[in-house]
């Protein structure tokens, strides 16, 4: 659209280019509500990246072998990268990297719920690749689809990532449920802890979540909550047959009518407790993210100072050549 065009023609255009599940791009026009909306989810998401390293970097130092630590580090490195993209993703709609971390900071912005829980066993590490990263799979692949362009195609990489993840928790776990009786018995223990905050990682019911129908509406979200649940309901229990290990849900039954998997919803009190601070890690987790964002206080300054000090290089060189050129 040209500078000439009227707010509502920009707003018919927008809403044109959504119809056709086309791409917004930085540069086109948005609704500030499209933008604020955009910031909000895509911040939360790489903050979730960067917390989501700590309960499985508790397990670096204690891997049982090179192997397993060689690929546990990997895996958090991964999302550490993840957590860049989006931050990069976020920059494009105007706001600054170090404006998002400061909301993580001070509580004005959030990260998923189940990194809030803490990593007691080894066996946390394979039910967090198989659990936490299938359900962030099921949520994560409509997102290559999103409206928004630079978020959608970090997206496409961050799945590819996260799936290898799950295939290594799978496989972690069913290492372990072959090995002894003792293995098998912590590998469903975990399972247990992680079952109901891996559900709520969907957020809540449709009919509680504010957000939902407007993101459905930009296409910045392709599915609902309880779709997406649902759909990793349906996913997950084939895994655990296979797994052999026993889902903490009785009412979890096929429905041959439905076509899917009836399951019992998680207690949302709790995850109203969590999303408000109250979790079982929440201080733990900003604490710890504080203490790092302070101690890199030093690479970040020296960075900006090497940023403006190649820049200056840049503009004497430009300088030099203009002369050369005038006097040429």
């Amino acid at each position: 659209m040209t500078g000439t065009a009227t707010d509502e023609e920009l707003e018919r255009h927008f809403e044109q280019v959504i119809a056709r599940h086309d791409r917004i791009e930085p540069r086109d026009w948005m609704p500030e509500g499209y933008r604020r909306t955009l910031v909000r989810q895509i911040a939360q998401h790489a903050h979730s990246e960067i917390i989501g390293m700590q309960p499985e970097g508790n397990w670096l130092t204690r891997a049982p072998s090179l192997r397993r630590k060689a690929v546990l580090l990997a895996k958090v490195q991964d999302e550490a990268g993840h957590g860049l993209y989006l931050y990069s993703a976020a920059e494009t709609l105007g706001v600054s990297r170090a404006e998002l971390v400061e909301k993580l900071l001070t509580g004005k912005q959030k990260y998923s719920s189940i990194f809030n829980y803490p990593t007691l066993s080894y066996a946390d590490v394979g039910t967090i690749g198989w659990l936490v990263d299938g359900a962030a799979i099921c949520n994560q692949v409509p997102l290559c689809r999103t409206s928004y362009g630079p978020y959608g195609r970090a997206m496409i990489r961050v799945c590819k990532e996260e799936s290898f993840h799950q295939r290594q928790g799978f496989e972690l776990l069913m290492t372990m449920m072959r090995g002894t009786d003792e293995q098998r018995a912590m590998v469903q223990e975990s399972v247990d802890r992680f079952w109901w905050p891996a559900l709520m990682m969907f957020g809540p019911p449709d009919d509680a979540s504010p957000n939902t129908a407007q993101s459905m509406a930009w296409g910045i979200k392709r599915d609902t909550n309880d779709e997406l649940r649902q759909k990793f309901v349906d996913m997950t229990v084939p895994q655990a047959e296979v797994l052999g290990v026993t889902l903490p849900d009785p009412g979890l039954v096929w429905n041959e009518e439905r076509g899917h998997h009836d399951f019992t919803q998680p207690d949302w009190e709790e995850l109203r407790a969590v999303i408000g601070g109250e979790g079982p890690c929440n201080a733990q987790r900003l604490a710890h993210r504080q203490r790092a964002h302070d101690e890199g206080a030093w690479v970040r300054e020296a960075a900006t100072a090497y940023g403006a000090k190649q820049r200056l290089h840049e503009q004497h060189e430009q300088q030099e050549r203009h002369e050369q050129e005038a006097t040429g």
